[in-house]
């Protein structure tokens, strides 16, 4: 995310704390449209950077629930330039459904002259245009319920009424030390703030380990949205925050309860297929320049490890509760040869 993702020249990131920028945008898509928005399919497109964290927690949900057919899809260039996210990775540099170059352009329509930074996820309705909601934290909570009469056959319950005091409860610490966290420590500018955040990373990591040593996900015996929210985080952990934010304790792979989990959880359709380890090692090493002024991206980690066996599947658990996995991933939609394992 820009803005929200501490880059350089947005709000995020400078000589104070790290502080995540709440999401201007946070209209909600809704079955009966109370803001203004119904849930419609094909009426509104996401868009997303595979190298955003934020981002992936709505290209995962999106999988799983089958909303492909219903909810288009924009993938940005991992790497910005001074307006940000823009599409030249689609023919001609505009993507082909919206016709702009750069995201910022449905934040204009949205809003002339919005002073914050332009972030993904975003949800654009293709009508007008114009930007409905960037609210990360509210998106994918909406596609496990507000767009249920859009979910594929065998779709999971993301967010089950019955557990959702629990899933929030550990969303909201797994936030904010270990999704926020990682950022809150790889942009600090003071070393008492650094290793107070780096600290609070390892020790909700730390916190976890026994939790998931037991049971194979984090809430109930089946995915739900806390372990969407871990897992952006864990599957970017080696590449990118244990060198380049500082989060260097320990390695994932150095977990072996951690390191089974996030490996059980990319294995599984819709999670792993979302993945681009390019298109995320390409964004934080060359955008964030404070961090990385020389843009050089490292060749490691190996791959490799991610496909090997986790055997989390001995501790129970059924992976989309009475539903089913979701269809392979479309061809126009696969992650390229060298950003996959």
């Amino acid at each position: 995310m820009s803005g929200d993702d501490g880059t350089p020249g947005n709000s995020g990131y400078g000589k104070k704390a790290f502080k995540r920028s709440r999401s201007h945008f946070a209209d909600r898509i809704t079955a009966d449209g109370r803001d203004g928005w119904p849930v419609e399919a094909g009426r509104y497109r996401l868009v997303v950077s595979r190298a955003c964290p934020w981002a992936s927690r709505a290209l995962v949900s999106r999988r799983l629930l089958g909303l492909e057919d219903a909810l288009s899809l924009a993938v940005a260039d991992p790497v910005q330039d001074d307006r940000s996210w823009r599409f030249t990775l689609d023919p001609d540099g505009r993507d082909p459904v919206l016709g702009i170059r750069y995201l910022g352009e449905a934040y204009d329509r949205r809003e002339t002259g919005y002073p914050g930074g332009v972030s993904v996820p975003a949800v654009v309705d293709v009508p007008s245009g114009a930007l409905v909601t960037n609210d990360y934290q509210q998106i994918t909570l909406d596609l496990a319920t507000e767009w249920t009469a859009l979910h594929r056959p065998g779709a999971p319950d993301l967010y089950p009424r019955a557990l959702r005091d629990e899933i929030d409860e550990v969303m909201a610490g797994v936030y904010e030390d270990v999704n926020n966290g990682v950022y809150r420590a790889g942009f600090a500018t003071g070393q008492e703030e650094y290793e107070a955040a780096c600290a609070g990373v390892f020790r909700r990591l730390e916190q976890l380990t026994p939790r998931l040593e037991r049971q194979r996900y984090l809430v109930g015996d089946t995915i739900t949205e806390a372990d969407i929210r871990l897992f952006t985080t864990l599957v970017r952990f080696d590449a990118v925050y244990h060198g380049h934010f500082k989060c260097n304790r320990w390695k994932l792979t150095e977990n072996p309860v951690l390191w089974a989990y996030v490996r059980d959880l990319f294995q599984t359709p819709g999670f792993g297929d979302t993945v681009d380890f390019d298109h995320i090692k390409r964004h934080y090493y060359q955008v964030h320049t404070g961090i990385n002024p020389t843009g050089i991206v490292p060749l490691g980690p190996d791959l490799a490890g991610w496909l090997t066996p986790h055997h989390r599947q001995e501790l129970g658990g059924r992976p989309f509760g009475e539903g089913t996995p979701p269809e392979p991933v479309r061809a126009e939609e696969e992650v390229p040869a060298r950003g996959r394992p």
